[in-house]
């Protein structure tokens, strides 16, 4: 579906849902048009740069992919999911080579700038139908300013396997090469948890298990975290720690353009010195009121999202932990899923603000201990 001047409009056409509950609902997806394609990126051994204790540099990482291609789309909607140590996202034909670029550049920043290696690749979606699988997408608004993509059909998971065997590879681009991340930034502190511990949450279905089972199994889990205040939000109502210089003050440096990094990271330094004291006095500034945008930061945080699986980052008790672990594990016992969990002291924040005068900045949640990617080695335990 596209308009006279060749935009692909079918994403934006999809209807925003509102209630996380309606997650399961197959009435909420679309599937994407065959001739559209899905880009999927990971870092490799994030487990050993974790250990290492490089969550920072692996969440950073991960973002700069959605950073990469959203500028290379120039603002375009397209739909993606941060998944902690990479990213998942779809385009259309007329997005495909700027994508196939932002990627390929993206790879080689991280390389050079962030000592890590990433993976990309592009899979065109009527190669995942071909295996018998779908990629439908539904967009969830977790606040009156902002949507971001949901994947069910199994496809993604597919895709990201494909990768990972060498598959629909995207080779990096020469060296030296560095992709658009304006708007990339971690300027937020860790956040420590004020209900006992952070969870990092991982659920996906089973060889074989019955979809209806997998779908009230997930909607129990999602109605057993919604007892939590504000359904388990990471992120308290006075938004995240900051304080200068940030933390991420090196990483945002190394994701800027123009001359050397001695003269970028000056620049950061100002940058961030200028927008702390407007933050931490409440100075307005033009149309800027940063109470306004404190709360739209709380409000866009994506600390849930469910893409072939559901993921969480919670804020929550030990016995709601306990009560989440008693239901996986007796949903495991069926072979109805397979899951991962990971418990921490923080959360952590990187964030994609292309203007802070528009309202749809979204703010990308892990655990500030491992994260997304620590709950993913807890599951490939359980299937060895």
């Amino acid at each position: 579906m596209t308009t006279l001047d060749g935009t692909d409009i079918f994403y934006g056409a999809i209807p925003v849902f509102r209630g996380f509950a309606s997650l399961m609902d197959p009435a909420m997806y679309s599937p994407l048009p065959d001739d559209w394609a899905v880009g999927v990126a990971d870092i490799v051994e994030s487990t050993r740069a974790i250990a290492n204790q490089r969550y920072k540099a692996v969440n950073m990482a991960g973002a700069s992919v959605i950073a990469a291609v959203a500028n290379a789309l120039e603002g375009r909607e397209f739909p993606f999911v941060f998944g902690g140590d990479g990213a998942s996202f779809a385009v259309s034909p007329g997005d495909l080579e700027r994508a196939r670029d932002a990627l390929a550049a993206t790879a080689t920043w991280v390389e050079e700038s962030l000592n890590l290696s990433m993976r990309v690749a592009l899979v065109p979606v009527k190669d995942i139908r071909a295996q018998g699988l779908d990629v439908r997408v539904a967009r969830f608004g977790p606040s009156p300013n902002l949507s971001y993509a949901m994947f069910s059909g199994g496809g993604l998971g597919w895709a990201d396997a494909a990768m990972k065997r060498g598959a629909f590879a995207v080779p990096a681009a020469p060296p030296g090469t560095q992709p658009d991340l304006s708007g990339l930034s971690c300027r937020f502190e860790e956040i420590p948890t004020t209900r006992g511990l952070i969870l990092s949450v991982l659920v996906v279905p089973a060889g074989g298990a019955d979809p209806h089972r997998f779908r009230k199994v997930i909607e129990d889990i999602i109605r057993l975290a919604e007892q939590s205040p504000d359904a388990g939000r990471p992120v308290p109502p006075g938004g995240p720690p900051l304080r200068w210089p940030p933390a991420g003050v090196e990483y945002e440096a190394r994701a800027a353009r123009g001359g050397p990094l001695l003269k970028r990271r000056g620049v950061v330094l100002a940058v961030t010195l200028w927008a702390y004291v407007v933050m931490r006095f409440g100075i307005k500034v033009g149309k800027f009121v940063p109470k306004n945008y404190v709360q739209q930061v709380i409000e866009n945080s994506d600390f849930r999202k469910y893409d072939d699986g559901l993921r969480m980052i919670l804020d929550c008790t030990e016995e709601m932990q306990q009560a989440l672990a008693d239901l996986l594990a007796k949903a495991a016992s069926e072979r109805i899923v397979r899951y991962g969990l990971h418990r921490q002291d923080a959360a952590m924040m990187t964030c994609f603000t292309p203007s802070v005068m528009r309202s749809d900045h979204v703010h990308f949640i892990d655990g500030a201990r491992g994260g997304y990617a620590s709950a993913a080695t807890a599951l490939k335990a359980m299937a060895a």
